[in-house]
């Protein structure tokens, strides 16, 4: 994953794509930082592509929550230049589940975890993580569980 990006940021400067060379660097240096504190904690240096996914929903998620201070703020300038970010990364990221097809998830997460109340979601969570993680929104998942188990 990471020489796809790697790729794609030589398209970039080649084309003279200059937000979408910017976001590629900002995701070749996360990927970098994180290989760098592994490298420190002893474990292997190449980080695999869950990591690089995980990283890439972070900065999505990090993105969304400065859209959210933008549009607050009226710096609608802001909030486009985020809104490109959010989707030169979504590019890297595997599919996500749609509304529908996460709760058929969190249906059958919560059946086969035999959670019944609010206070096992986090036990329900837990295993779409371990199911689903690569490809689900986890705080639409969130919502979705909140109502099934409030019921």
């Amino acid at each position: 994953m990471k020489n796809n990006i790697t790729s794609e940021l030589s398209q970039a400067i080649k084309s003279g794509d200059k937000n979408r060379t910017h976001t590629l660097r900002l995701i070749l240096a996360a990927i970098k930082d994180k290989e760098i504190a592994s490298r420190s904690s002893g474990e292997n240096s190449e980080i695999s592509d869950e990591s690089v996914i995980q990283l890439l929903k972070k900065m999505v998620k990090q993105r969304n929550d400065s859209i959210e201070m933008f549009s607050k703020a009226n710096r609608s300038e802001l909030v486009e230049k985020e809104k490109s970010e959010i989707n030169i990364i979504h590019e890297f990221l595997p599919k996500q589940l749609g509304d529908e097809e996460t709760k058929i998830a969190c249906i059958e997460a919560i059946s086969a975890t035999g959670s019944n109340s609010l206070r096992e979601i986090g036990k329900v969570i837990k295993y779409l993580k371990e199911n689903n993680s690569s490809n689900l929104d986890i705080s639409l998942a969130s919502k979705i569980l909140r109502e099934k188990l409030q019921k």
